[in-house]
């Protein structure tokens, strides 16, 4: 009889106590309950230091508390080191402090994660959720497309244990196989937010296989209802610089995606500029994040150096 696998959630919060207050109660509530949750403070001033603090729920956490805010991917780098390291994970099931994972959530992720194994003799790199919004919808800004040049023969496989391949997909209720993480590294901290989890998902992706299921499914409790094009205001700057650094700097993406990439976000920046009301503040984030963009990103040490000491695992290969 083989032992059940070991899973960690983290979750990455900063200043919304009361989202925060809402995920773990959907991690609580699963039918599948993870063997303990790393909660990672992003130096929040709403009082969720103390929440966490004085946590009494049924879950085993552990908090790390940062002295600064390096955003959510900072708060993903810090936290899958600590699932791995500290608690032994043989799965690290990721999320914002915006999601709210519905009861069956985890439990489906896993039994897709071994029948797939089951059908095809091969391991998925990770698992994603299905994700609605608040009244069930699906939301755009965490829709996840089938894989492009996938093959018939591992689209039918996917198929046959209620999956679809996929090649990217949101920090959003994402399960992920520690052994990927031990083998492609961490995510990259000085992304901050915004495309780190498309930057890192495909990296995994890349020459692995990667699947959702409509049988797992997380709310995303965001304010508005739409995608990345909605006005971002001054964060604009991060969806320019870090898609440049995707398509410039990493090797996630093939060459042919990269082209194909570039065009559609090149598409949706003068879409998103043409429908705003603060052209002027997207065009100065466009513009100083194409300056940015060209220089290569941080490592994680340097980023969190004296806020986080990294330990053993290994940094994103360029």
């Amino acid at each position: 009889m083989t032992s059940q696998a070991v899973v960690v959630a983290v979750v990455v919060t900063y200043n919304r106590r009361e989202l925060l207050q809402t995920t773990l109660a959907g991690i609580a509530a699963g039918t599948r309950v993870p063997d303990a949750v790393v909660v990672v403070d992003n130096a929040s001033t709403d009082g969720t230091a103390g929440y966490l603090r004085d946590y009494q729920g049924p879950l085993v956490t552990d908090v790390v508390t940062l002295n600064t805010n390096v955003g959510g991917a900072g708060g993903f780098v810090v936290g899958m080191e600590r699932a791995l390291l500290d608690h032994g994970a043989d799965h690290v099931w990721i999320m914002d402090d915006d999601t709210e994972p519905q009861p069956a959530a985890l439990a489906e992720a896993l039994d897709v994660s071994s029948a797939y194994e089951k059908e095809t003799g091969d391991t998925p790199a990770f698992i994603a959720s299905r994700v609605v919004w608040t009244d069930g919808r699906d939301h755009p800004m965490n829709r996840m497309r089938p894989r492009l040049g996938a093959s018939e023969e591992a689209r039918s496989a996917a198929a046959r244990v209620g999956a679809t391949q996929i090649r990217s997909a949101s920090f959003v209720s994402v399960l992920i196989r520690a052994d990927e993480i031990r083998k492609h590294g961490l995510p990259i901290a000085d992304y901050f937010i915004w495309n780190d989890d498309l930057e890192y998902t495909a990296r995994v992706s890349r020459k692995g296989k990667a699947l959702t299921t409509q049988a797992s499914v997380a709310n995303h409790h965001t304010k508005v209802f739409g995608d990345a094009g909605a006005d971002p205001g001054p964060r604009f700057y991060y969806e320019v610089r870090n898609k440049l650094w995707v398509y410039t700097r990493s090797s996630a993406l093939a060459p042919w995606e990269k082209i194909l990439f570039t065009g559609a976000s090149l598409r949706n920046w003068a879409r998103t500029i043409a429908a705003s009301p603060n052209r002027k503040v997207l065009l100065g984030g466009l513009l100083k994040g194409l300056r940015h963009g060209f220089k290569a990103p941080r490592s994680n040490a340097e980023v969190l150096e004296g806020i986080y000491a990294l330990r053993n695992v290994q940094e994103p290969a360029s």
